[in-house]
């Protein structure tokens, strides 16, 4: 009985390490539970122990996918950079976390509406909700400033990210062979101009 926590963690993690790999190779509507308890070696009856069902994996993926992007785009703003290199630093965390961590963007990216997230959206509105305080947090004294735009942080994000996202979906589809990335001195340089008041002058920053 003092093992079993431990036993159950790790059947856990099997699953959702394989049930990635599967979702990526497969989709998520053609993955069965049969495929990813092959996939981690895991027994029918194991699984269904850890998970209600192959949609209650896949919601705890999702969580952890929002989690790990969300951490990777707080990161950027680690020492409080100024305006463009903020904007700079924001676009590029995207577009890197999309790209190397492909099998999460794609499941955090095409599985957002999914009527199975239903129970999870609590999780999700505070994810976002600590995305979006993270970033104002950083933003709310360089628009004080005068350095950045004004504007609801809503709309800075969707400005910020907008584009590069769009690009991103279309490159997690397939659509697009070229790596995003290739296009990161073109996002920054308009979202810049989009939303910093300040020209910058730093060797690297648009101008």
């Amino acid at each position: 009985m003092i093992h079993a926590p431990a036993q159950t963690q790790t059947t856990r993690d099997a699953l959702m390490t394989a049930a990635l790999a599967v979702f990526e190779a497969q989709g998520f509507e053609r993955a069965t539970v049969a495929s990813i308890c092959r996939a981690s070696g895991v027994s029918n009856g194991s699984f269904f122990h850890a998970f209600a069902s192959k949609e209650a994996l896949g919601a705890a993926l999702f969580v952890d996918a929002l989690t790990r992007y969300h951490d990777a785009l707080l990161a950027a703003l680690h020492g409080g950079p100024g305006a463009a290199h903020g904007v700079q630093a924001l676009i590029t965390a995207h577009l890197n976390w999309v790209v190397t961590q492909r099998p999460w963007s794609r499941l955090l990216f095409e599985q957002a509406r999914a009527d199975w997230l239903v129970h999870i959206r609590p999780q999700q509105r505070q994810s976002n909700e600590a995305l979006r305080h993270g970033i104002h947090v950083w933003r709310a004294p360089l628009v004080a400033a005068g350095q950045l735009v004004a504007m609801p942080d809503l709309l800075f994000f969707s400005q910020l990210i907008g584009p590069a996202q769009m690009l991103c979906r279309i490159w997690l589809a397939d659509s697009e062979a070229t790596d995003p990335r290739e296009f990161a001195q073109e996002l920054v340089t308009c979202a810049v101009r989009a939303l910093v008041l300040v020209t910058p002058t730093t060797e690297g920053i648009p101008s």
